[in-house]
């Protein structure tokens, strides 16, 4: 399903059906995509079938990149449909377990908070705070849910401000303060019959609703290819006619931030980068019926791992580590002379 897709003309049974011949297909990417095909049966109301797909996901002989996120979202399915003892001991072991990503602490709190467990989604919220931001000089954007998160719990708990809270009102962009988006007596106002209320509130709800469309957005990015340098060489040695195409690694890597500098200053949006491997680009070649020394299959690869979701957007927020792999960060790196 592209973004652009309204919602509600959605089969949800048959994109999660879609997606899984999708990861038959491509299983480099079954992880990404069959985590996608179990939330479209979430929301098709088949959470046996959901779990099913976690379950296969976590006995992967493959392993997974992120095992402790396919748990998570286990969990709260789990929950949703009455198995809630199960969902409280997966979420447990997540939380000892004290994964570096956020999106795993994030749907565990906000399953807790979501059954009125408001205490005990306070303290996984601010265990992942306090985790993966001490010490940290500017939040990056995936973290920002677990502050937003926490502040929302703690004024539904009534709890005064504290630092971690001071921090989420400087991360926060929207025109409408948290704590007016999180005001426990907003509930009360959507029963008012002053219009001035109704009014307002509903002023409050579209800034909340553009906020999670804005974190919900997957683009469809226009992304450039990038090869690291021992698939670079693989793929050299095995068709020699694309060394026009990449003369050395170094001049590959100054290239590709050469074009995405380009293309942001023309104002073209949504600029992303995707990783090759050898082996992906000769499965894309076969089912293209064409020769991997071809060139001209190179945007079209770039194009196919963009769709399924490989691309990392462009450029790297402050902080993050280079997109080319060298370790550095962006601006320590590539993104030196931005």
């Amino acid at each position: 399903m592209r973004p652009d897709t309204p919602a509600e003309t959605v089969d949800h049974t048959a994109e999660a059906a879609r997606l899984e011949r999708t990861a038959g297909l491509y299983p480099e990417d079954s992880e990404a995509l069959l985590l996608r095909a179990a939330a479209h049966l979430e929301l098709a109301g088949d959470r046996p079938t959901a779990t099913a797909l976690y379950d296969r996901l976590l006995s992967s002989a493959d392993g997974l990149e992120n095992p402790h996120l396919v748990r998570a979202l286990k969990a709260s399915n789990l929950w949703e449909y009455g198995h809630e003892a199960e969902a409280r001991a997966i979420i447990e072991g997540v939380r000892v377990a004290s994964p570096r990503d956020p999106a795993p602490w994030v749907i565990v709190a906000e399953a807790l908070e979501s059954h009125d467990e408001l205490e005990a989604a306070h303290d996984t919220f601010t265990e992942a705070v306090r985790l993966l931001l001490t010490d940290v000089p500017q939040p990056l954007q995936p973290t920002h849910p677990l502050l937003f998160g926490r502040h929302r719990v703690r004024r539904m708990l009534g709890k005064s401000h504290d630092e971690w809270d001071a921090l989420a009102d400087t991360v926060h962009s929207l025109p409408i303060t948290l704590d007016e988006l999180h005001d426990p007596k907003r509930v009360w106002s959507l029963g008012s019959e002053n219009p001035a209320e109704l009014e307002a509130e509903i002023t409050r709800l579209r800034a909340e609703l553009g906020a999670y469309r804005e974190a919900l957005s997957r683009p469809f990015p226009v992304a450039i290819l990038h090869w690291p340098e021992t698939e670079l060489s693989e793929l050299l040695e095995a068709y020699p006619t694309l060394t026009s195409e990449y003369p050395s690694h170094e001049t590959h890597l100054t290239t590709i931030e050469s074009a995405l500098r380009e293309l942001s200053s023309s104002g073209t949006p949504n600029l992303g980068i995707v990783t090759g491997t050898v082996p992906s680009y000769e499965a894309f070649a076969a089912s293209e019926l064409s020769s991997p020394g071809d060139a001209t299959l190179l945007p079209q690869y770039a194009t196919t791992l963009a769709a399924r979701g490989r691309a990392v957007a462009w450029p790297p927020q402050e902080g993050a580590a280079c997109w080319c792999g060298s370790g550095q960060t962006y601006g320590e790196c590539h993104g030196r002379t931005a």
